[in-house]
């Protein structure tokens, strides 16, 4: 039984899973959108939320935290200089999910996920 467990499994096992929501939220962040399923979309979210609050308290601590969830500078400094900026006065909600169909192959409900 799964009772009060958290988190999709998304069909892999726990390191690719990290690291398939790890290369979504990096993509997120730099492109400002993406397109996936809505599965993923959903599992996302809480990270990306959670990293630019991070960035938006902008101390030493939160970046060296930023920086064990995603390993990659480029990303870290848009985060901590461009997205910390543009959410300063937002308390939350930094991430919009829209549906945009189903994926061809398996019929999977397409997401597109893109910053406020």
């Amino acid at each position: 039984m799964r009772h009060r467990r958290r988190g999709r499994h998304l069909g892999r096992n726990p390191t690719q899973r990290r690291a398939l929501k790890r290369s979504l939220v990096r993509s997120l962040i730099l492109h400002s959108q993406i397109e996936t399923t809505l599965a993923r979309a959903k599992e996302i979210r809480r990270d990306v939320d959670h990293l630019i609050t991070l960035a938006k308290r902008g101390d030493l601590h939160a970046r060296r935290q930023a920086i064990a969830r995603i390993p990659d500078p480029e990303t870290i400094e848009r985060l901590f200089e461009d997205l910390a900026d543009q959410y300063a006065d937002r308390p939350g909600g930094f991430t919009r999910i829209r549906r945009v169909g189903v994926r061809l192959g398996d019929g999977a409900p397409l997401a597109r996920m893109e910053l406020v």
